[in-house]
């Protein structure tokens, strides 16, 4: 509404937490990559990170963001991906959503994650990192470039390979079984939110009177 009143905030008065706490629950929602990385004394980590999302197809690439810990120290993801430059990004569906989660607590560089919360590592087919077998999606990446800011690493991955669950793509058509696709999505501190409430916005008539869908066609 035009003359509406607004909220006016001056980002540089404002600090790195305030100014996290904001983004991070404005942007929303945000897809969630879920992954997987070796370390060098071969254990397998898993991790969240809603920072993140798709940058483009040719070549495809894809941008995980991971924040420092204190003193400049590093999460094993981003150590790991330092090391070996593999990593592999799974997408998490509603069935895997709580394990998902728990990946995100503290736990020993030494210990898998995958273990402590009952997921089942299997070979990739491109990378070292193991894929996650309960999830829909796998996208084995190399790194191709990053960026280092005070606080954060910003991986760029090269997607090599694309391992999805039987029967969400038809590799005829190239298209996606959206109606059996079930990922969760970041809204905010620990709030998640699903995606089966769908609605589709459509210029052509057969879609506004019940005809074909976008979720048909894609």
């Amino acid at each position: 509404m035009i003359g509406a009143k607004t909220t006016e905030v001056d980002f540089a008065a404002l600090g790195a937490y305030q100014r996290y706490k904001l983004m991070a629950s404005l942007i929303v929602p945000r897809p969630i990559a879920l992954v997987t990385t070796l370390g060098e004394n071969g254990v397998v980590n898993a991790a969240p990170f809603s920072m993140f999302n798709m940058v483009g197809e040719d070549p495809p690439i894809l941008m995980i963001s991971i924040n420092k810990l204190q003193d400049g120290q590093r999460k094993d993801t981003a150590a790991n991906i330092l090391h070996n430059g593999q990593f592999v990004v799974h997408i998490a569906d509603e069935a895997m959503a709580a394990q998902m989660h728990a990946c995100g607590g503290a736990f020993a560089s030494d210990v898998s994650e995958l273990a402590e919360v009952g997921l089942t590592p299997i070979p990739s087919s491109r990378v070292r990192p193991p894929r996650i077998a309960e999830a829909p999606v796998a996208f084995e990446c190399e790194l191709s470039e990053k960026l280092e800011t005070d606080s954060r690493y910003v991986f760029i991955g090269r997607v090599v390979w694309l391992a999805a669950r039987d029967g969400l793509i038809d590799t005829a058509a190239w298209r996606v079984n959206l109606r059996d696709y079930h990922p969760v999505a970041r809204f905010g501190a620990s709030f998640y939110i699903r995606t089966a409430d769908r609605f589709v916005i459509a210029d052509d008539p057969a879609a506004r009177s019940g005809g074909a869908t976008e979720i048909d066609r894609l």
